[in-house]
């Protein structure tokens, strides 16, 4: 089944409920500040609010074009009135669309239904490079100096999800809940046997050994 990924900047999105149509499940989470918290695999659609807790709704959306994760998304800022001045000011910043708020969860899949074509529908191709290290998502294929890591599939996953949150250390219940994998609930010290494959795989390819422990909270990818 294919999957659409809803951002929604507000706290409203904690309950609404995933829908499924004509083959597809369009999922709801949260946007924090620094992006999405999990790994995001499919189009993405992001609502913005115009005023927020901690940023303005325009540097969000600035935030959101230079994220590789969510540079392809298409991004929809929910004005609190029709202001053509804010449209302007939003579309400037990167937004491609506009709504006029409050939304729920009906206003949000009507505009997304809206929008959708059979062209943001494909996973369009992705090439993911962070130093040494190239990954591409449409092949499944990473490489680390031309070299192919052989890697299954959960562990290309986790390889990614570190890449795209290089030098930020993450504990292993985020883990956990980056690769989606919260249910049925999982141990957290399976964590520790994927980074092992992950770490033979990438040592085998010439990489050595990206990911570092750091005791008590985590682990870490360093990338330049």
């Amino acid at each position: 089944m294919d999957v659409v990924n809803i951002f929604v900047t507000g706290s409203a999105v904690e309950s609404m409920d995933d829908f499924v149509h004509d083959g597809t499940r369009y999922t709801f989470d949260r946007l924090e500040p620094d992006g999405p918290k999990r790994l995001v695999e499919g189009p993405v659609r992001a609502f913005v609010d115009w005023v927020m807790d901690d940023l303005a709704g325009l540097e969000m959306c600035r935030r959101l074009r230079a994220d590789a994760r969510m540079a392809e998304a298409h991004v929809t800022m929910v004005l609190e009135e029709d202001d053509p001045e804010d449209r302007r000011r939003a579309l400037r910043a990167g937004a491609d669309d506009y709504i006029v708020g409050p939304v729920d969860r009906t206003a949000i899949l009507d505009r997304v239904l809206a929008v959708q074509t059979h062209r943001q529908m494909r996973h369009a191709a992705q090439r993911f490079e962070i130093g040494d290290l190239t990954i591409d998502m449409t092949a499944l294929q990473a490489r680390w100096l031309g070299e192919p890591i052989v890697l299954r599939p959960n562990e290309f996953r986790l390889l990614r999800f570190f890449a795209e949150n290089a030098n930020r250390v993450m504990g292993r219940e985020e883990i956990i809940a980056g690769l989606g994998k919260q249910e049925p609930a999982i141990d957290a010290r399976t964590v520790d046997v994927w980074i092992g494959r992950l770490r033979r795989s990438l040592k085998a390819a010439g990489a050595g050994n990206p990911l570092r422990t750091v005791r008590s909270l985590g682990y870490v990818f360093d990338a330049p």
